[in-house]
C-alpha cells in the first residue's frame, strides 16, 4: 500500500481534499444554510472522519496506479467501489459514535453521489480535454486472445488497449502488462492494464505473469524508432528470445489513428533492422535545407539508384524551380520520374537518359537546364564488380565525375555536391580508390579561383558516408533472399565491420551537410563527413536478421563463413587519424581536411587515366589511381590500431 509516484500523490491529495468537500456539499443539499449553522458541530466530527476513512480505503483499492490521461470504465469501477466502501465505513463509524442522531440519513447516499460526481468528475474532464473526445467502452470478452506484453507508456499503448476493448469480441491480443521504457509510471495502470516494470525487468515481468497464468507470447513496442535507443531493442530482442517471445512494434501513431477511424483492424508489424542500429536521429536544420533548395533549378545524376532516387524525392518535396533526373539506366529513371510526376504534378520535371562518361553529353544537358545545384550519385559502387572491371570503374566513378564537375563549372552551377563512400579511405578496392581520386578532383576545383567573367567560383561539396541498408546490392537484400530459402547466411569473415545507415537519414543528412557547406567558403578543400554511429558487426546483423524472421540463428538457419573477397577489408573508416575531423553548426555532419592535391598534377593524371581506361589497360590504371591514392592497397587487410578508434567519437571529446 503506497503512492507510486509525486503525481500520483498530488492525485491522492486531490481526492481528500474533494472528500471533505463532498461532506459539507451534501450535507448543504440536504438541509440548506442550516448546514453550517444547527449543524456545524456535527460536521466537523463528520468531515474529517471520512477523509480519514477514505484515505485509507482509496489506498487500499489502488485508486493512484491509474493514469487520468487515460481514464477509463475499469477505473470508474474501482472508484465506485473505493467510494461505496469508504462511504459504508463512515456509516459504520457514525453509527457507532452517536447512533447518526446527529446527522440526516439520507446524508451518506448524498455524500457517495457527490463524491463520484467530484472525484471522477476532474478525471474524465482531463481525459475529453486531452482527446476532444471521451470513450470509455471496456472489453465486450470474447474467444480466448494472445496474452502479449507492451513496452512503452503512451498514446499508442493506450490507443491499443482501447482498440482491443471496442473489437467486441474480436480482438487477437489481450494484453496482461506494461513495461515503461522511461521507469517513471511503473506501479500505475492505463485502462485497467499494470505497468509492471522497466525493460530491465522483463525476465522478471514474464516469470511473474507465467505464475498467474498469464505468461505472454509476444512483446510489442509502441513507441517510435526515435524514441526507444537500439541498445534497449537488441537487448530486449536477446531477452525476448530467451524467454520465447516474439518481439513486435505497432505501426506509426498517424497510422494507428487512421486504422481505428477507418474501422480496420491493428496491424502488429516485426521490428525492422534499422530499429536496431543504435543511433539517435540527428537533428534537422528544415530551415537551412528548403533555403537551399527552394527556387533553385536542380540536377541529379544516378537518379535511379538508392540515394539518387531518395535524393530526388526529397528534393521534389522542397519545391525547386525544375528538377532534372540523369540516368544510364531506363527503367530506373522511369520508375522515379512517374512517381515524381504523380506526387508533384505542378513541379518542372524532366529525365535526361545519358552516362556521365559521355562528356559531350553531360555538358550538352547542363548547357541546356543551366542549374544552380547538382548531386552526382552516380557510381559504380559493388566492390567485386569494379574490382573484375577496373577501366569501368574507373571510367564511371572518376572520369564521370570529372565530367559533371566540370560541366558544372562552365555552367556557373552555385555548387556540387559528390556522393561518396567510406570505402574511399585507405581503399584495398578499385572502387574505393576510384571514389577516392573523384573527391581529390573535386577538392581541387573548389579551391580554384572564379572562371573569369564570373562572381563566385562554384562550391564542390564531396559528402562521404557508410553502407545504405537496404539498398541494391548490400547485405540487407543478400540475407533476405537467403532467409526466404532457408539459409545460409553468408557472411564473408566473422570479425567483419561496417557502418550502416537509412537512406532516409542517409539523404537528410547530405542536404543538410550541403546547406551547411554551400554558404561557407572558408571550408573549400574539405569533405563533410556523415555521422554514421559505431560500426555493427555483419555477423551480428545476420544473427538480428534471422531472429526478426522469428528463427534460431544456428538451429534453424545458419551462418556460413565464406571468406573475404578481392578488395574487402574487414574494417571500414570514415575517417582517417590525419584528417582531423571537426564539429559544425549542422548536426550529425563532421569536417574532414583530406591531403590536396593541386589542380594541374590531378587533371593531368586524370587525363592520362581515362587513356588508359579507354584503351582497357587494368594495369596502368592501378598504377594510376595507386600514384594519386597512396593509401591504395589492392588487397584486403586489417587497418592499423590508430584506425581501429573511432574519430567521429574522439572528435566529439574535442
Amino acid at each position: 500500500m503506497r503512492i507510486p509516484s509525486p503525481r500520483a500523490f498530488l492525485v491522492y491529495l486531490h481526492d481528500l481534499t474533494m472528500t471533505g468537500a463532498a461532506v459539507a456539499a451534501a450535507l448543504y443539499l440536504r438541509v440548506g444554510a442550516t448546514a453550517f449553522g444547527f449543524y456545524a458541530d456535527a460536521l466537523t466530527a463528520a468531515l474529517p472522519m471520512m477523509v480519514g476513512i477514505s484515505a485509507i480505503t482509496f489506498m487500499l483499492f489502488g485508486l493512484y496506479r491509474g493514469i487520468w490521461r487515460y481514464a477509463s470504465v475499469p477505473d470508474l469501477v474501482q472508484l465506485i467501489r473505493a467510494v461505496t466502501v469508504a462511504v459504508l465505513c463512515f456509516v459504520l463509524a457514525m453509527f457507532l459514535l452517536n447512533r447518526l442522531e446527529s446527522l440526516p440519513r439520507s446524508l451518506p447516499l448524498i455524500v457517495w453521489l457527490v463524491q463520484i460526481v467530484l472525484l471522477g468528475g476532474p478525471r474524465f474532464a482531463y481525459r475529453l480535454f486531452k482527446d476532444r473526445r471521451l470513450n470509455l467502452s471496456q472489453d465486450g470478452g470474447g474467444a480466448p486472445r494472445i496474452p502479449v506484453l507492451l513496452l512503452g507508456v503512451g498514446d499508442a499503448a493506450e490507443l491499443f488497449i482501447r482498440s482491443l476493448d471496442q473489437s467486441s469480441g474480436q480482438a487477437v491480443y489481450r494484453v496482461v502488462g506494461i513495461l515503461d521504457d522511461k521507469g517513471r509510471r511503473v506501479g500505475h495502470a492505463v485502462r485497467g492494464v499494470p505497468v509492471l516494470g522497466g525493460p530491465d525487468d522483463l525476465e522478471s515481468v514474464v516469470a511473474a505473469l507465467d505464475r498467474k497464468g498469464d505468461r505472454p507470447q509476444r512483446l510489442i513496442v509502441t513507441k517510435g524508432s526515435n524514441e526507444i535507443a537500439g541498445a534497449t531493442l537488441r537487448a530486449l530482442l536477446d531477452q525476448a528470445e530467451a524467454l520465447g517471445l516474439i518481439l513486435s512494434r505497432l505501426p506509426s501513431l498517424t497510422e494507428f489513428k487512421s486504422a481505428l477511424g477507418e474501422g480496420k483492424g491493428i496491424e502488429v508489424r516485426p521490428i525492422a533492422l534499422e530499429d536496431l542500429l543504435g543511433r539517435p536521429q540527428a537533428v534537422l536544420d528544415g530551415a537551412a535545407v528548403a533555403g537551399l533548395i527552394a527556387g533553385r533549378r536542380v540536377v541529379v545524376t544516378g537518379a535511379g539508384g538508392t540515394i539518387g532516387s531518395e535524393l530526388v524525392r526529397q528534393i521534389a518535396a522542397l519545391t525547386p524551380e525544375s528538377l532534372t533526373l540523369v540516368d544510364s539506366g531506363e527503367f530506373n529513371l522511369y520508375s522515379i520520374e512517374m512517381e515524381v510526376r504523380e506526387r508533384f504534378p505542378a513541379l518542372d520535371t524532366r529525365a535526361v537518359i545519358a552516362d556521365v562518361r559521355d562528356r559531350d553529353r553531360v555538358f550538352r544537358f547542363f548547357h541546356e537546364v543551366k542549374p544552380a545545384l547538382v548531386f552526382h550519385a552516380a557510381a559504380l559502387k559493388h566492390v567485386p564488380l569494379v574490382e573484375a572491371n577496373p577501366c569501368e570503374g574507373a571510367l564511371t566513378n572518376v572520369i564521370g565525375t570529372r565530367n559533371v564537375a566540370d560541366a558544372a563549372r562552365a555552367a556557373g552551377c552555385l555548387a556540387m555536391v559528390l556522393i561518396s563512400t567510406d570505402k574511399a579511405i585507405r581503399p584495398t578496392s578499385i572502387m574505393g580508390a576510384a571514389k577516392r581520386f573523384a573527391e581529390t578532383y573535386c577538392q581541387a576545383l573548389d579551391v580554384l579561383p572564379p572562371r573569369e567573367g564570373t562572381e563566385a567560383a562554384t562550391r564542390y561539396m564531396t559528402v562521404r558516408f557508410g553502407n545504405v541498408l537496404g539498398s541494391s546490392g548490400s547485405v540487407v537484400p543478400l540475407f533476405t533472399r537467403q532467409l526466404a530459402k532457408g539459409g545460409p547466411l553468408t557472411v564473408t569473415h566473422p570479425d567483419m565491420r561496417r557502418y550502416f545507415m537509412t537512406v532516409r537519414e542517409a539523404v537528410e543528412l547530405v542536404l543538410q551537410a550541403s546547406a551547411h557547406g554551400v554558404t561557407r567558403g572558408e571550408d573549400r578543400g574539405k569533405v563533410l563527413v556523415l555521422d554514421m554511429g559505431e560500426p555493427v558487426k555483419i555477423a551480428d546483423l545476420a544473427r538480428q536478421m534471422i531472429r526478426l524472421a522469428g528463427y534460431r540463428p544456428g538451429v534453424d538457419v545458419q551462418i556460413a563463413f565464406t571468406g573475404l573477397r578481392p578488395g574487402e577489408k574487414l574494417f571500414e573508416e570514415i575517417l582517417t587519424a590525419n584528417e582531423a575531423p571537426t564539429h559544425t553548426a549542422a548536426d550529425g555532419v563532421f569536417l574532414a581536411s583530406p591531403r590536396l592535391i593541386d589542380y594541374a598534377l590531378v587533371n593531368r593524371a586524370l587525363g592520362e587515366l581515362e587513356t588508359a581506361a579507354r584503351a582497357g589497360d587494368d594495369e596502368r590504371v592501378l598504377t594510376i589511381l595507386a600514384n594519386i591514392v597512396p593509401d591504395f592497397r589492392a588487397e584486403a587487410v586489417l587497418p592499423p590500431a590508430d584506425a581501429m578508434a573511432a574519430p567521429l567519437n574522439g572528435s566529439r571529446e574535442g
